[in-house]
């Protein structure tokens, strides 16, 4: 069996325990892991997008988060293209818009310039962002269970409050 160890620190320097997850050694926050909820407050983060490091706190106004699955898949294109076209809207709303997923930021970054995105995409490789929003999800996949993002949108206030989250969206609608 092969194993590894992610590089990512424990939160304040916190313990790490080691579990196991098919057949890979992965390393786990001791602490149990904190969910966000509609109506309280999100923890600050920061995490690597396009853009360089994105920090909640810098971000006063409104955030519309988005979490995907994977750059260049058909649903996740055109998901982001109709974030893309309602992008005006959302900045007349004060708002900005970050999408999500566990890419890479080279895969971003392509991503990003081929469908002409005017927001930031964060790489959350480790999953840490997924496990805060609660997005991680076994789903079928070709008649096998997978462990993968579930298509989910949170708006985060200006006072990093929950304010609406939409989980297991699909794609056509969503974001009108």
């Amino acid at each position: 069996m092969s194993s590894r160890r992610c590089s990512r620190l424990s939160p304040a320097g916190g313990p790490l325990r080691r579990l196991c997850y098919r057949g890979f050694v992965h390393a786990a926050w001791s602490a149990p892991i904190v969910t966000v909820t509609v109506g309280r407050k999100v923890p600050d983060f920061t995490a690597e997008s396009t853009g360089g490091p994105f920090r909640l706190k810098d971000h006063g106004g409104g955030l519309v988060l988005y979490f995907y699955p994977k750059d260049n898949t058909p649903g996740c294109t055109t998901e982001g293209a109709a974030f893309r076209d309602a992008y005006p809207a959302y900045r007349k709303a004060g708002a900005t818009v970050v999408g999500v997923s566990r890419d890479s930021l080279k895969s971003h970054e392509g991503f990003k310039s081929k469908m002409a995105f005017p927001f930031e995409l964060i790489s959350d490789p480790d999953e840490a962002l997924c496990g805060l929003f609660g997005v991680m999800k076994m789903k079928n996949m070709y008649g096998k269970q997978v462990r993968g993002v579930e298509r989910s949108t949170f708006v985060i206030g200006a006072d990093r409050t929950l304010l609406k989250e939409w989980r297991g969206v699909k794609v056509p609608g969503h974001v009108d």
